[in-house]
């Protein structure tokens, strides 16, 4: 899009809809035209009636009008930049929400192609830069160009030739400002992503700090931190450069321009053509002009920054994510997932992860993925709830292809045990009732129950109203795998995806995990990545995955004798049991 067409976004899509505020403030900003015009203005009588003519009676109303112009100066502009700040604020409000929005609704191809450091930029420097294009932009376009024009009427009403001669610095400022407009928007654009890698460097660190601290690369990241804090500082300082680069410019046209008004005036007065109050008055609107003509000079800078910040806002939260079969709701009835001559690979990459999948999760039973780290098994769980499209073939549950029924009706029969176990900075019941929450009491306290929660909640301070930190930092690695277990009791889905985990716990935290386990996937349609061999021996159908392709599937028994992959997978799981005793 061109500027003038972001411009048109932007006023269209967020400000029209506050129209009725930003008259408001325009009138104020009449009024604050009005009140500086009229203090210019007063100067003229000021010194006509009371030092030249001394005049007792206007020595009183004179000052007393000055001061209420000034008030009234105060006041409007307080109450125009009230209201703009108001529309700001809710136009920065609608940017986030809908920037949110499309993140929350974005399929995790596109999230994964860029750092989440970069999505916090976005969602704080770049809407605060609109919403600064929004706020200040139209203020200084009301209220400095209403006020000029009030200035220009005094100059003009003073002496018509000494104002042609002032306008003259109006041109020339606008130059200056045009080409340095240009600039602005280009160091904005890298000052964003310095700052979006900035922010990603940030998240990294107070995520990892634990590996930080055992590596002891504290030195080694804080070199790594200087630099990018020094790419931000001197992308920042730039961007200040350019702006204040219209500081020079203007005092030395406005040193001509007074230098050359005084001689000229000079010259007026000597010749009789212009009084004294006159003068005063007219060189006191030049010099309130000064303000308003510098605003509207550095006012192009501000613009390009906005228009380079919607740039890179614009795009994301157009980014539509539509469910072509929304309204057609998934009926589950056995629950069997068939797939079928399936391929996929991922974007960035050249080759296929996946490649002419076949394989069958029947209902109501636990079916074990078996393979070796990236031979494709995640990928396989990640296909089913529609977290990635595949690249060929067909998914079907209960002989409906997954992509011909709403996203919304089939999540809702999943759930989903991973073995990276997410929590939120929240309590341990807002945690569990995530996945449902209008669950009941009688729902949370059974799924507390049968997940082994009850134990270690009873324990916590303040119960199940104890904060747990962020990822649940306060919980032990068992008890995070409870938890999440527990939230996945609580929705009562027919589908169960469970990646294992594969941390080692102690033998008695492992038998409550395992009963949990039991308990969520009882009767119900289970996919697994096993790690663990009591999992793998009780699942109903194992299949071993090897480089995308199904090697080979079978019962536990069955694959001991048939497939190779399979049984170095038991060996070492067996040795792996027999150490740990």
């Amino acid at each position: 899009m061109s500027n003038l067409q972001i411009l048109k976004r932007l006023y269209f899509d967020y400000t029209h809809k506050f129209l009725n505020k930003i008259l408001i403030s325009v009138f104020f900003s009449l009024i604050v035209a009005g009140s500086t015009s009229l203090i210019a203005f007063l100067l003229d009588p000021a010194i006509k009636k009371i030092f030249i003519e001394k005049d007792k009676q206007l020595m009183v109303i004179i000052p007393f009008a000055i001061v209420f112009a000034f008030t009234m100066k105060g006041v409007s502009l307080y109450l125009a930049k009230n209201t703009l700040i108001f529309v700001s604020g809710e136009i920065q409000k609608i940017l986030q929400l809908q920037l949110m929005k499309s993140i929350l609704n974005s399929d995790l191809e596109t999230l994964d192609k860029k750092h989440s450091g970069k999505f916090v930029s976005h969602l704080t420097l770049d809407v605060g830069l609109i919403q600064k294009l929004v706020s200040d932009t139209i203020l200084l376009i009301t209220k400095d160009t209403l006020t000029l024009f009030g200035l220009l009427f005094v100059m003009f009403y003073q002496n018509w030739k000494l104002a042609l001669f002032a306008i003259i610095m109006i041109p020339l400022a606008s130059i200056a400002a045009k080409s340095l407009g240009k600039r602005i928007g280009k160091v904005s654009t890298q000052a964003q992503e310095a700052s979006g890698l900035l922010n990603s460097f940030f998240l990294e660190v107070f995520k990892n700090h634990k590996i930080i601290k055992i590596f002891q690369r504290e030195d080694y990241e804080k070199d790594r931190s200087e630099k990018y804090i020094e790419e931000f500082k001197s992308k920042g300082v730039k961007i200040l450069n350019v702006m204040i680069r219209a500081t020079p410019i203007m005092e030395t046209l406005t040193g001509l321009m007074i230098g050359g008004l005084i001689f000229y005036s000079g010259n007026l007065v000597i010749n009789n053509e212009l009084d004294i109050n006159n003068f005063f008055s007219f060189l006191a609107a030049m010099m309130l002009a000064y303000q308003p003509v510098r605003s509207l000079a550095t006012l192009n800078m501000g613009i390009h920054q906005g228009i380079s910040a919607a740039k890179r806002l614009l795009p994301i939260i157009d980014t539509k994510i539509t469910d072509k079969s929304k309204g057609n709701n998934l009926n589950i009835t056995k629950g069997d997932i068939i797939f079928r001559d399936v391929d996929f690979k991922y974007e960035l990459q050249e080759n296929k992860v996946l490649s002419s999948v076949n394989l069958k999760i029947s209902g109501g039973q636990m079916t074990a993925l078996v393979g070796h780290s990236g031979a494709g098994k995640s990928t396989i769980m990640n296909l089913i709830p529609r977290f990635y499209k595949n690249l060929s073939g067909n998914i079907y549950i209960d002989e409906q292809d997954i992509y011909d029924v709403s996203i919304a009706s089939l999540r809702k029969n999943i759930s989903l045990v991973s073995q990276d176990t997410t929590l939120f900075d929240d309590t341990v019941i807002n945690n569990i009732k995530y996945s449902n929450l209008n669950a009941s009491e009688e729902d949370l306290n059974d799924a507390i129950k049968l997940s082994h929660c009850e134990e270690f909640i009873n324990k916590m301070p303040n119960g199940r109203d104890t904060l747990i930190g962020e990822n649940g930092v306060r919980l032990s690695g068992g008890e995070k795998q409870r938890l999440s277990i527990a939230r996945a009791m609580l929705k009562k889905s027919n589908i169960i995806l469970l990646d294992e985990a594969t941390s080692s716990l102690d033998s008695e935290t492992e038998e409550k995990i395992q009963n949990a386990i039991n308990f969520l996937t009882k009767d119900r349609t289970t996919l697994v990545i096993a790690h663990r061999l009591s999992t793998v021996v009780n699942s109903n159908k194992i299949y071993v995955i090897d480089n995308g392709k199904i090697a080979a599937e079978g019962n536990h028994k069955e694959l001991l004798n048939s497939s190779e992959i399979y049984k170095n997978f038991y060996l070492k799981q067996l040795t792996k049991n027999e150490n740990n005793l």
